[in-house]
This record gives C-alpha cells, sequence and structure tokens, in this order.
C-alpha cells in the first residue's frame, strides 16, 4: 500500500512542529497496568496525527519495551519487535557500538541508564505548544491525570528554542540547526530525487527503499477480538502498521570547552587571538559555517545569502575534501553521492538512502550568547547545563540509527581516514584503538591534523521507543 494514511499515523512523523516553539518531553513509568491502559485509551484520541498541522498543542506518545511489557502486551507479541528494540539502548555490546562508554556510560545517565535504583522509562510523551505558558498549561492538564491513571513521573525534559537575529534555529555552539532533512515520499512536501526517501524508512507498512516491507510487530488474532489492528503477514494483525521506531538521546554540549580548543589551535605564533582561523576551523569540523552554508557550497568565507543550503553534494565537487574536509559531521552523518563502491553514481545515492534519519529533536539550556559571538562564550561565567534532546525516527533501528552511529560517526577508518572519528560526537575511545583525538584537514599540497580533540558532547541519557500509530494505541488501551 502506497497511499499513507495519515489520520492514523502520528504527528511528529510528518513535521517537527517548527510553529510550536515551546516543548517539552514526559518520562513516565507504569505502576498500575490495569489503570495506565485506560488512561492510554483516554489519551488517544487526544494524539496529534500527521493530518494537519495543529496551531496551538499538540501530544504525541511513543513506549518502551519494558514499557509494553509493563502494560500487558502478550510475550508471543513482543518477542516479534526487531532485537535491538527488546534489548534497549543499554545492552552491553550496544554500548560498545554506540560508543557509550567513559563519560558516555550508561551507569552515569540521568535517565534511562542501567544503575538499578534508576526507575526504568515505560512511556514518553511529547508534548509542544505556541508558548512557555500555554506549554505549562497543558502539561498541568496531563499531569493531573498521572496519579489516577496508574503512572508517576521520572522526569520533564524541557526545551529552549534557540534562534539567532534571523529567526533561525540554532543549536549551542552557533550554527543553524535542522537544514538537511530527508522528505519522505507521499507528503505534500517536494524535493531533489536525491533527498525524497520512500515512507518505508520511517513508516512501519509502507515498501522502503529495498522495495520490501520493513518486518513489523506481530498480533495473533485471537489477542485482538475486536479487530482493532489491520491484517499483516500470515493472518496475523499487524501492530506496527502506520507506527515507527524512536530513537532519544539527551546530549550535553560543552560549548565553552569547545570554543576554547578551537581558540588555542588557531592562535597566532604571538599567542594572539585569530578569530578568522578560529572560525574557520569550527566551520571545517562541522562542514557547514554558522549561516548553515556549506563548504562544498562557500569553502572560503560564510555565505548567509545563500537560498538553497542543502543543494550540494561532494564526489564531482570535493571528492577529496578540499572543500569540506571527509571526516566532517555533516559528511559522516549523511555522506550523500561519495559513498563506495561507485561515488557520485545513482548506486552510492541509492546506498545512502537506506540509512537516512528523521531528526525531530529540540535543544535545552539557555545559550551562554543570546548572539553566538565566540568571544562571549570565551569569557562565559554561566555554568548552566546545555545541549540537544537528540529524537531521530527511523523504521529500522539497527539499518539506519545505529549503522550511522557506528559505521560513519564513530568509524575511526571512515571512507579511508586513520584512527579519528567525528570530531563533534565521536567516541574518543573506540574499540581497541587508544584515543581517536584528532581531525584532518584534507589540502594540497599538504594535509593538516588537528590534534588534542576531547568529548565536546556527553550523553545524559537515552532509550529506544516505540511510536505506535492511533489504532495501535487503542489497541494496547485495549488488552
Amino acid at each position: 500500500m502506497s497511499h499513507l494514511e495519515l489520520d492514523d499515523i502520528q504527528g511528529i512523523i510528518a513535521r517537527g512542529y517548527s510553529n510550536l516553539e515551546a516543548a517539552a518531553y514526559v518520562l513516565l513509568h507504569i505502576k498500575d497496568a490495569p489503570l495506565a491502559r485506560q488512561w492510554l485509551g483516554n489519551l488517544a484520541n487526544r494524539v496529534q496525527t500527521s493530518q494537519e498541522r495543529p496551531y496551538d498543542h499538540c501530544l504525541n506518545i511513543a513506549l518502551t519495551y519494558k514499557g509494553l511489557s509493563a502494560l500487558g502486551l502478550h510475550q508471543t507479541t513482543l518477542s516479534t519487535f526487531p532485537t535491538e528494540f527488546q534489548e534497549g539502548m543499554t545492552e552491553t555490546n550496544r554500548s560498545r557500538i554506540l560508543g557509550d562508554h567513559s563519560e558516555n556510560d550508561p551507569k552515569s545517565w540521568l535517565w534511562g541508564g542501567t544503575d538499578p535504583q534508576q526507575t526504568k522509562v515505560h512511556i514518553l510523551l511529547l508534548i509542544y505548544a505556541t508558548d512557555d505558558r500555554q506549554l505549562d498549561e497543558f502539561y498541568r492538564t496531563l499531569s493531573d491525570q498521572f496519579s489516577q491513571g496508574g503512572v508517576e513521573l521520572i522526569l520533564k525534559l524541557d526545551t529552549f528554542a534557540l534562534k539567532d537575529e534571523e529567526g533561525e534555529f540554532r543549536e549551542h555552539f552557533g550554527f543553524r540547526d535542522g537544514i538537511s532533512q530527508p522528505i519522505i515520499a507521499g507528503l505534500n512536501r517536494v524535493g531533489s530525487p536525491e533527498n525524497t526517501i520512500k515512507a518505508g524508512e520511517f513508516i512501519l507498512g509502507y515498501p522502503n527503499e529495498y522495495n520490501l516491507l520493513t518486518e513489523s510487530p506481530r498480533v495473533k488474532p485471537e489477542l485482538d477480538p475486536q479487530n482493532i489492528l489491520p491484517t499483516g503477514e500470515f493472518g496475523s494483525h499487524d501492530l506496527g502498521y502506520n507506527g515507527s521506531y524512536l530513537v532519544f538521546r539527551q546530549l550535553s554540549q560543552k560549548v565553552e570547552e569547545f570554543w576554547r580548543f578551537l581558540e588555542e589551535v588557531t592562535q597566532n605564533p604571538d599567542s594572539s587571538s585569530n578569530p578568522e582561523l578560529r572560525l574557520k576551523l569550527a566551520a571545517k569540523m562541522v562542514g557547514r559555517w554558522p549561516s548553515g552554508t556549506s563548504l562544498v557550497q562557500s569553502p572560503d568565507q560564510d555565505d548567509p545569502n545563500l537560498i538553497d543550503k542543502n543543494d550540494f553534494a561532494y564526489h564531482h565537487l570535493d571528492a577529496q575534501g578540499f572543500r569540506c574536509p571527509i571526516g566532517a559531521h555533516i559528511r559522516r552523518s549523511n555522506p550523500r553521492d561519495s559513498l563506495g563502491p561507485a561515488p557520485g553514481t545513482q548506486r552510492s545515492i541509492a546506498i545512502n538512502k537506506t540509512h537516512r534519519l528523521l531528526r525531530r529533536g529540540r535543544t535545552y539550556g539557555e545559550p551562554i550568547s543570546p548572539w553566538f559571538d565566540p568571544e562571549a562564550i570565551l569569557n562565559n561565567l554561566n555554568q548552566e547545563k546545555r545541549g540537544i534532546h537528540f529524537i531521530c525516527i527511523n523504521a529500522n533501528i539497527s539499518r539506519q540509527f545505529e549503522f550511522v552511529q557506528h559505521t560513519w560517526v564513530n568509524n575511526p577508518k571512515f571512507n579511508g581516514l586513520y584512527e579519528e572519528t567525528d570530531p563533534l560526537v565521536g567516541d574518543r575511545h573506540p574499540g581497541k584503538l587508544e584515543e581517536t583525538n584528532t581531525f584532518t584537514i584534507q589540502g594540497t599540497p599538504i594535509r593538516k591534523k588537528i590534534k588534542g580533540l576531547s568529548q565536546f558532547v556527553v550523553l545524559r541519557g537515552g532509550a529506544y521507543f516505540f511510536l505506535p500509530s492511533i489504532k495501535a494505541i487503542s489497541y494496547l488501551a485495549s488488552i
């Protein structure tokens, strides 16, 4: 089936709610399954769908594997979920491939970690509103029902909308955010063929980039006597249809440490500051200038007036990385047409399409400088925690998020490099290597190596969630 059933698909898949600037993520634990099911059923008709854009406030819901189990989902159904979702983000081997050790070790997370004293996360509420006042009011109407609904609050994760003078969203290091997003085929948005991805990469029940259906969790017919769910393969009922999986990672950004490092390695011979070189190195590490303009499009200086900041490819203009370094953050996280064995061809683009992520996160914490001024950041006295609530949606966690994290972001030998990982978010001690604290800037006649990178981003919590369809929410409430 190719026609998207937008009234059954949660709205967070179709849009990021950019018009609703206030947001919070509410982590809950199920204490009483029957009451929680009733509470969930009452919420089902309040969940925002993909059919229309909300204009005042909205709600979306996701559940962990342990949450589905605590809710009372039958074991025969639980066993049909993919292994990575069943095991969760903190499984030992999974932590290793994701780089979740040392500073990122789940033992030290604020939530979702392996500390046995930590309350297990079962449910995630994603709530949005036009402003903080309306968000608080909306949250109160929801939280008033928690105790009666058999759930308890673990943590409410607030967000802070960072915007520059032009009203564009930025992240705390100072770079424009949310530029490179895939377009889901079948929605109203139109984009280039290279950036238009089949719906099945993000929504279960539709063909993916392999022209196949991603495996979906199944329910035995006798466990759905009301026939709430659509019929799936082999006569089973399809719990995953119109749903997806949501990856949540709370990333704390060491903003001052990042800019302090840039300051130290770009100083003039007399130890004086070199702001121009400092900014250029930051852009080399990110792969974009602060305005969002790619180095492929403008390698020597920022060009804020460039209209389409996402209309570029790597291979034909910059195969050697002389404009945008091979290991830059955006080149690792989305290599576009530069993948082997045939870079620059449709085959390379087709491979890349099977690993795309739909990002839906928000920043948190006030910025050190409202205008993202490096000088102000270097003289910062504000020690408030700040970062990104990284949220991505994918139909196959292993092939999409985990692949990108392990094979591109944390791969020391990505695209011919040696012993270095993503300069912004990469694991500094992957596998048996002692340290991957180097960043290479390709150049002619010689390349340049920047050494001494530290862990600029630290993981403070995370989990894998199932993002059910509206019908699936109703089914979960009925079990």
